[in-house]
């Protein structure tokens, strides 16, 4: 009796054994030379997490809670939970309560998170709470963006941060003490519909969009399972032919995720924060020929007054005369010369001896690229 083989089961077990071929090196110390796995250059489309989010209430604080004056929401949330539990409030009465504190809860559901698993999630204050130090978050109902509820959070919050204030007014904090977390804190309760296996295919997204690796991606897949196995969508998707039955798709899945292959290399940039002054420059950077001179201008005001004082018994008054005094000093203003294809390295040698700070690094480079020396894509953030 012959047993028959879907082909594609058969293409997947030839994968299996071309890719153990490839991987037989590694042992031996003999990895490729700037090749990265699959599994670190893409990710499957559809296979994500989820965000949760939810309104809750943390009490047990040690005086440290919201001020209800100025957080009325945070009494009007637990006059709510008490009524669920028979007790009214009248509604003469106006509660000072100092160890309550209204928060958000926030998390992550991970891809194919099942009911009754676990997730951590983090709780933050939204109103004037000094410190959730010490505190309990009540059950609290997490949602999706769909409205619907996933998970359910309740626990004993672990903060980091602390904050200690005097009678004067005046305070210290360490780190943020308004904001905690509750380590497997949530429960699940709700899985996210998955069309995980719904398709003859699986859609392969590169973490950074790049047409060279889209089609080294494509070429590695089709040199190993045959051609039109994989084929590239765009400069981030490449759609690969999967098996439709879930074990058999996730052993495939797995196999892909293995192969190794050389990246492009990332295009020339020089990315300026402008907000801490850091300047990162990118390997294929190249300068062509240009002369820079770079100086600095001081300038310095110096503000007295002289006071001019009368003779004995002259029966006149005292003066006082302001004097101003500027000086302006110039830098010295160095002169260097980059050649055509000046590398990285060169470039970052001729600006460290002219002593050059970050921002006047800055001021150089948007020079450099103005003039159309700079031959990289400069990004300010």
């Amino acid at each position: 009796m012959k047993t028959s083989v879907h082909p594609l089961v058969t293409a997947w077990l030839a994968l299996a054994g071309a890719v153990g071929l490839l991987l037989a090196p590694l042992a031996h110390g003999e990895t490729p030379h700037n090749t990265e796995r699959v599994k670190d250059l893409a990710a499957v489309s559809g296979v994500r997490s989820n965000q949760l989010v939810g309104y809750g209430i943390v009490v047990g604080l040690n005086g440290t809670g919201d001020q209800t004056s100025q957080a009325p929401f945070t009494i009007q949330s637990i006059e709510n939970m008490l009524a669920k539990f028979g007790v009214t409030i009248p509604a003469t009465s106006n509660p000072q309560l100092k160890n309550v504190a209204a928060v958000t809860v926030h998390a992550d559901l991970p891809p194919f998170a099942k009911s009754g698993q676990t997730i951590d999630v983090t709780v933050s204050s939204i109103g004037n709470a000094g410190s959730l130090r010490g505190g309990s978050l009540i059950m609290t109902p997490l949602r999706g963006v769909d409205g619907e509820v996933y998970a359910i959070a309740q626990g004993s919050l672990i903060v980091s941060g602390i904050g200690a204030e005097g009678k004067d007014g005046s305070r210290i904090s360490v780190n943020i003490p308004s904001s905690g977390r509750i380590p497997n804190g949530a429960s699940v309760e709700r899985e996210v519909p998955s069309n995980f296996a719904s398709q003859p295919f699986v859609m392969l997204n590169l973490h950074t969009p790049d047409f060279t690796t889209a089609a080294r991606l494509t070429e590695g897949i089709n040199k190993l399972l045959g051609p039109d196995t994989a084929q590239a969508v765009d400069s981030v998707s490449v759609k690969v032919q999967a098996p439709v039955d879930t074990n058999q798709r996730i052993a495939y899945l797995a196999t892909l995720e293995a192969i190794e292959i050389e990246p492009g290399e990332a295009p020339a940039r020089v990315i300026v924060n402008s907000r801490t002054g850091s300047v990162v420059i990118s390997s294929h950077v190249r300068v062509m020929p240009a002369a820079v001179a770079h100086g600095s201008l001081s300038v310095t005001i110096t503000e007295r007054s002289d006071v001019s004082q009368p003779g004995p018994f002259s029966q006149g008054s005292t003066v006082t005369t302001p004097h101003s005094t500027i000086d302006v000093k110039e830098g010295d203003a160095r002169m260097f010369l980059f050649n055509a294809g000046v590398n990285l390295d060169e470039i970052v040698r001729a600006v460290n001896q002219v002593g050059a700070a970050p921002g006047d690094l800055v001021a150089i480079l948007e020079a450099l690229k103005e003039a159309g020396a700079l031959r990289a894509e400069l990004i300010v953030i």
